[in-house]
């Protein structure tokens, strides 16, 4: 198993575009660091189940080279047709308060949460399967593991476009953190919820599909579009019933890439 292109989630297609330009700039590269950095927006729901939608500042980060003093280059750039590999995984939910919504009224504040993990993919030609486990701190301290299957194909030198399924599962914690009522909040006067307690399952079922075009060597735009659809005990709950069961998102960005060396 070997360290891939490491990537935020944040970032919207975190593979890098296997043109041979690119290859032989970083496979050949003499820096120890190559960084993608830059930045975009993306429109996408309010809250977990609402139906409303809120355009949000995306940060967009790839580590493409990266050099450890007493490992080395333990990413190297290179891409790899037929192997395992290992990535950090990243998610972030903003704050939900009963005044975002209507339907919300008589619910507690759910601060911000930042999910760290580790994902393990294997990518076999122009199909990757991914899992993705993620830890949430300080707003829910809940499991979440994201499956992913991709398809990977470069119709030009300069476009790289990755598209599949994908099935997320959420802890008991989580799910109660996002989708539960307790029965203080469903007594609040004006509340329009029913007091509701899930269990720990698959959340949802969904598509996505990025795309990556290289403008120069170093400069590229990024797309990605993706679909959701709230199953199991998160299609139950009084919140998505009166939100919405479908989530959809779209984003874009653009990023510069960096190189420098730290330990010469």
């Amino acid at each position: 198993m070997r360290i891939m292109t490491v990537s935020l989630a944040t970032l919207l297609a975190g593979v890098p575009i296997s043109t041979e330009a690119q290859e032989v700039s970083l496979s050949n590269s003499p820096r120890q660091y190559v960084l993608d950095i830059g930045a975009g927006v993306q429109y996408k729901p309010k809250y977990p189940g609402s139906d409303d939608y809120i355009l949000v500042p995306l940060p967009l980060v790839a580590v493409q080279r990266l050099f450890i003093p007493g490992f080395g280059q333990v990413v190297d750039g290179e891409e790899e047709l037929r192997a395992f590999y290992m990535f950090p995984s990243f998610d972030f939910n903003g704050k939900r308060e009963a005044s975002d919504a209507r339907e919300l009224t008589g619910t507690e504040t759910v601060d911000w949460a930042l999910e760290v993990g580790l994902g393990v993919g294997y990518r076999y030609d122009w199909l990757r399967g991914t899992i993705e486990v993620r830890q949430g701190i300080n707003g829910h301290e809940g499991q979440v593991i994201e499956l992913g299957m991709d398809v990977i194909t470069s119709p030009v030198d300069s476009l790289q476009l990755n598209f599949g399924p994908r099935l997320t599962w959420a802890s008991g914690d989580y799910m109660d953190t996002y989708f539960g009522v307790t029965a203080a909040e469903a007594s609040v006067p004006g509340s329009q919820l029913s007091a509701y307690d899930p269990s720990s399952s698959f959340k949802t079922a969904g598509f996505e599909a990025r795309a990556t075009y290289a403008l120069s060597q170093n400069t590229r735009v990024h797309v990605r579009a993706g679909w959701d659809r709230f199953i199991a005990d998160a299609a139950d709950s009084p919140i998505v019933e009166m939100g919405s069961e479908d989530q959809f998102s779209i984003g874009g960005g653009l990023t510069y890439r960096f190189s420098f060396d730290l330990f010469r």
